[in-house]
């Protein structure tokens, strides 16, 4: 009688043991994945804090070259930034036109004001 108590209890150990790793492993694979979910969440807003800041940067840019210019709308300014940024990026001429549905010569016209600044910067530190 008492080996029969012995068994069953030593069968019962085991099952609660193998219950104990069944159900440690559920709560490790749930936390995995709120850990996951976290991390992406992060990720989101890291990218959207970079394209912000990319956004103000062009805005401080466009507003340093129009100060002394009339002030455009603010669907022509959407439309500059989005095109410097493009520019910015390394996109030709002909890739800037593509994405934007302007022609190319547009295209050379709104960058022209950026273009010549970078050619006056690089002139007046060779003169030096």
């Amino acid at each position: 009688m008492m080996e029969w108590a012995l068994a069953i209890l030593f069968g019962a150990a085991v099952m609660l043991l193998i219950l104990s790793f069944y159900k440690t492993r559920q709560e490790s694979k749930a936390g995995q994945r709120e850990m996951e979910e976290f991390s992406i969440s992060i990720m989101k807003e890291v990218q959207e804090l970079q394209q912000q800041m990319r956004n103000f940067e062009l805005d401080a840019e466009v507003q340093s070259t129009e100060d002394g210019k009339k002030a455009g709308s603010a669907k022509q300014r959407l439309l500059l930034r989005e095109v410097l940024d493009l520019h910015k990026r390394g996109y030709s001429f002909e890739g800037i036109s593509a994405e934007t549905q302007l022609t190319e010569n547009e295209v050379k016209l709104l960058l022209a004001p950026y273009m010549e600044k970078k050619g006056e910067r690089r002139r007046v530190a060779n003169e030096s």
